[in-house]
C-alpha cells in the first residue's frame, strides 16, 4: 500500500510538471520521464483521470496522441453550499461544508467573534446561524487576528436590492476559504474582497430564500412503512430539485399512550429552503408524493413558511407530547397560524413537528423533558 501511495505521488508530481511547462503532458512524457513501460504509463494516467485528478483536454487523433492536464490536489472549495433566508426581522445562514470539522472550526470561532450572530448551532457538516436583519448596520465583533483572537467573524449582515450581504473578516486559513472557496460554493452569487495586511474582508452575497419547515406523521400501518422512512425519502426528493435546498430530518416523540399509534407515537420534520416564487410549485409537491407514497390513509402533512416558531404555536408541540389533541383543534391552531395542512388524522402529528422546529435531539426525543425557550 505505501509503495502505491508513493507511486501515485511521484506521477502525480511528474504530471504536474509537465502540466507547468507545456500546458499539457502525453503518455509519452510520463514514460520517459519514469522509464516505465507505455502500459504502466498509461494506467496511472486513466486511473489518475478517474479519480478526477487528471483532465484529458484532447482525444487521440491521427498521428497526435492524446493531451492532458494535471490538477490540483487540493478540492476546489470545501464550502458546498452556502444560502439564506429571512422570517420577519430574523435571518438564517446555512453553511454546508466537506468536512465536520472545518464547520465546527467556524461555529467556533464565529461564537467567539459574535458579531451580528445571535446563535450559532452545527448539525454535522452544516453550520446554522441567525442574526438580526440591519439594512448595511455592521456588528460589532472585536478583533479579528491570531490568538487568542478568534481567526474569523461575521462583522455584518444586511439586505440590499433584494440580496443578503454577509461581511465576514477572516486570517491565515479562513482568509483563504473566503478568498478561494466560497465563491465556488453553490447558492453564491458573489464575493467581493477587500484586503488589510493579513487581515480579508468578504461580501458574500446570497440570494433571500424561503425557509419551509414539513410536518409529517402517520404515513405507516400494522402492515408496514414508516414515516421516517418516507420523510427522509422527501428531503432527497426535494434537494434534488433545481433551487431547492434540502437541510435535514429530525424526529419528534409525542404522547406516548396514544391507543391507536403503530410504535412509540414520533413524528417527522424536515428542513428545506425554496427560492419564493417557486414555493407554490413545491408545497404541491409535497403533498402530492406525501399521498403517493404513504401506506396509510390517515397520513397528515402540515407546512409553515418561515424559521421562527412563536410561543402560541409552541405551546401546541408542548401539549402533543402530553395529552391527546383533536384533529379539530389542530386544524384551528394551523389556521390561527398560516400552517398549511392536509390530509386526515396525521395532521395532529404533523403539526407538532412542526411547532417543535429547532428544539434539540434530548429534547424532541424525550418527551418527559420540559420545554424551555
Amino acid at each position: 500500500m505505501v509503495d502505491v501511495v508513493t507511486r501515485r505521488r511521484m506521477y502525480l508530481k511528474l504530471m504536474r510538471e509537465r502540466t507547468r511547462e507545456k500546458g499539457y503532458f502525453t503518455v509519452q512524457d510520463i514514460l520517459t520521464e519514469a522509464q516505465v513501460p507505455r502500459s504502466t504509463a498509461q494506467d496511472w494516467i486513466s486511473r489518475l483521470h478517474q479519480e478526477g485528478c487528471v483532465l484529458l483536454l484532447e482525444r487521440p487523433h491521427g498521428r497526435y496522441p492524446a493531451k492532458y492536464a494535471a490538477k490540483g490536489s487540493m478540492p476546489a472549495s470545501t464550502c458546498r453550499r452556502i444560502f439564506t433566508a429571512v422570517d420577519t426581522d430574523q435571518i438564517e445562514i446555512y453553511h454546508d461544508c466537506m468536512s465536520s470539522a472545518c464547520a465546527a472550526f467556524c461555529g467556533y470561532h464565529h461564537s467567539l467573534a459574535k458579531g451580528s450572530l445571535c446563535r450559532v448551532e452545527r448539525d454535522g457538516t452544516v453550520l446554522r446561524e441567525f442574526a438580526t436583519a440591519g439594512e448595511g448596520k455592521l456588528g460589532n465583533a472585536g478583533d479579528i487576528g491570531l490568538y487568542p483572537h478568534p481567526a474569523v467573524g461575521v462583522l455584518g449582515v444586511y439586505i440590499e436590492d433584494g440580496m443578503l450581504i454577509q461581511h465576514i473578516r477572516s486570517i491565515g486559513g479562513p482568509a483563504y476559504s473566503v478568498t478561494d472557496m466560497m465563491s465556488r460554493a453553490e447558492g453564491v452569487c458573489e464575493v467581493t474582497i477587500q484586503r488589510n495586511g493579513a487581515i480579508v474582508d468578504g461580501f458574500i452575497k446570497t440570494k433571500i430564500l424561503t425557509h419551509l419547515i414539513i410536518g409529517i406523521d402517520d404515513t405507516d400501518n400494522e402492515d408496514g412503512g414508516a414515516t421516517f422512512a418516507l420523510a427522509i425519502g422527501l428531503l432527497h426528493y426535494l434537494d434534488s430539485q433545481p433551487g431547492v435546498y434540502g437541510i435535514g430530518h429530525h424526529v419528534a416523540k409525542l404522547y406516548p399512550y396514544l391507543a391507536h399509534k403503530t410504535a412509540g407515537n414520533s413524528c417527522s420534520a424536515l428542513d428545506v429552503c425554496v427560492p419564493p416564487k417557486r414555493v407554490p410549485e413545491v408545497i404541491h409537491e409535497i403533498i402530492r408524493y406525501i399521498a403517493d407514497e404513504s401506506a396509510s390513509p390517515e397520513w397528515g402533512v402540515a407546512i409553515k413558511q418561515g424559521f421562527v416558531i412563536p410561543s402560541s404555536l409552541r405551546s401546541y408541540g408542548c401539549r402533543a407530547r402530553s395529552s391527546i389533541i383533536s384533529l379539530d383543534e389542530a386544524k384551528e391552531v394551523a389556521r390561527e397560524h398560516n400552517v398549511q395542512v392536509e390530509g386526515e388524522l396525521g395532521i395532529i402529528g404533523a403539526l407538532a413537528a412542526v411547532s417543535l422546529s429547532g428544539l434539540s435531539t434530548d429534547i424532541l426525543l424525550n418527551s418527559d423533558l420540559s420545554i424551555q425557550e
